[in-house]
């Protein structure tokens, strides 16, 4: 008993302590923080999705961008882009892919309360995917494979 709330203090301190410039504006702490309690889901994610690496993905593309398309592009492409979570490269790097609060919402509140299923998103659906994978960016959209095709 005394191990797991070790434990779990540890990840908490982690996700908050850290050093200045690590840890994410506004409500989000980045995809690091979550696997320190959903390892199995952070190890499928990182293993069998793109999204991990999906600034990668834009910065091949910047030259042939606006500005404006480039800003468009990190709307989805990274986590939380303009709702107070990835800011740049330099100042928030821990959100510059998409991350799980990307699909399941800041996980500020979430981690401080030891892990409160009620202040995250937990279950994801179609509508909430939509957001990004619609028909103007997406024609050959497919919900199903993107929830159940290795991401969780």
């Amino acid at each position: 008993m005394r191990l797991g709330y070790l434990l779990l203090l540890t990840v908490f301190f982690l996700g908050f302590c850290l050093p200045s410039g690590v840890r994410a504006e506004g409500d989000y702490v980045g995809t690091e923080t979550c696997a320190g309690c959903h390892e199995h889901e952070y190890s499928n994610f990182m293993e069998y999705s793109t999204k991990p690496h999906s600034w990668k993905h834009i910065m091949k593309m910047k030259p042939k961008l606006t500005d404006a398309e480039f800003k468009e592009c990190l709307e989805c492409h990274t986590t939380g882009y303009g709702r107070g979570g990835f800011v740049s490269r330099e100042k928030t790097p821990e959100l510059a892919d998409v991350g799980c609060e990307t699909c399941h919402g800041p996980g500020k509140e979430h981690v401080q309360s030891g892990g409160d299923p009620m202040l995250i998103k937990a279950r994801i659906s179609q509508e909430d995917c939509r957001r990004c994978h619609n028909e103007e960016r997406v024609k050959a959209f497919d919900f199903k494979p993107l929830i159940y095709g290795g991401v969780h």
